[in-house]
């Protein structure tokens, strides 16, 4: 299958990130490279550094950037690891980061990839394939408890507690080794009438799981720091989110970088030596126009935040 995937946001993204000509960036999920390549067009003399854990994706970015790989480094990695990826290339500041965070297209497009809730496949939702651990493991090893907080907190599931036990119930007749397996477990621990309510019933179990496997969550919260403290000063980082709980952590982790001081308010001094890190850019998260979401349903759920280095 073809790498396709629309870049969402890419005006005010290309805009947030204030370019300069000679400026070194980071695109942290480069995915099909929709927003490197409006990166790499205002380069001259700079320097795109192109990161994704996802080799197809790697493989789509040279492709799209071909013309201009005199600018590019491409590297084969988690965002997590910016640090040393920069180190290795002897980098130690940068002038604009970006994360375009969660599944891609064509992550969700490839059925044998086993994102999707509507096509059957291996258990699987590993976003870099050279790794072990998969959807089955999440599934058929996790403990009741263990498989009813992951939904719970990562899928915002109010079924939880039903899906877990439905899902220990059956594997114990069977190991559960795929997507439509998985979906058909969903649907009867949820009551009927609720299943008509919304949108697909297993959307939200299969966010849970991909994002258990991925440890998604724990790597955004992990790197926003960093990559703060990795840029140059009016540098600016540029993250697009899907969902409530990863625009929860980058409201959060904006807010607490951009603190000048933690100390109790009935402290006489502040004794705690804070330095404010960032200025935040969008106090309100940037979010697609309605001519966007027609164009690019993916792209309904997303909004941009931005902050800038002081």
């Amino acid at each position: 299958m073809k790498f396709q995937h629309t870049p969402v946001l890419l005006k005010e993204t290309i805009e947030g990130l204030n370019i300069k000509e000679d400026g070194i960036y980071v695109d942290g999920t480069i995915g099909g490279a929709g927003h490197s390549i409006e990166i790499v067009k205002r380069l001259t003399s700079g320097r795109l550094i192109g990161i994704d854990q996802d080799l197809n994706a790697i493989k789509k970015a040279e492709e799209v950037l071909k013309d201009h790989m005199g600018k590019v480094t491409l590297v084969h990695d988690n965002y997590a690891n910016i640090e040393g990826i920069l180190s290795e290339l002897n980098i130690d500041k940068v002038d604009g980061i970006l994360l375009d965070i969660g599944v891609s297209s064509h992550q969700l497009d490839s059925r044998e990839r086993g994102f999707s809730y509507q096509k059957d496949a291996p258990l699987d939702m590993r976003m870099d394939k050279t790794k072990d651990f998969t959807a089955k493991d999440v599934v058929n090893k996790y403990s009741q408890e263990e498989l009813e907080r992951i939904i719970w907190e990562y899928g915002e599931e109010r079924w939880a507690k039903r899906i877990a036990e439905f899902i220990v119930r059956e594997r114990k007749k069977k190991p559960i080794e795929t997507t439509l397996q998985l979906v058909d477990i969903i649907k009867k621990a949820i009551p009927q009438k609720v299943r008509m309510e919304g949108g697909h019933p297993a959307k939200r179990t299969f966010q849970a799981i991909r994002i258990e496997v991925n440890r998604e969550l724990d790597v955004l919260r992990e790197s926003i720091p960093i990559m703060c403290r990795l840029l140059n000063s009016k540098g600016r980082i540029c993250i697009i989110t899907f969902h409530s709980l990863e625009d929860r952590i980058v409201k959060d982790s904006f807010k607490e970088l951009s603190k000048e001081c933690v100390c109790p308010p009935d402290f006489p001094i502040c004794v705690c030596d804070k330095k404010k890190e960032i200025n935040i850019i969008t106090k309100k998260p940037i979010v697609p126009t309605k001519k966007e979401i027609d164009q690019n349903p993916r792209s309904k759920s997303s909004k941009l935040r931005i902050a800038e280095r002081v």
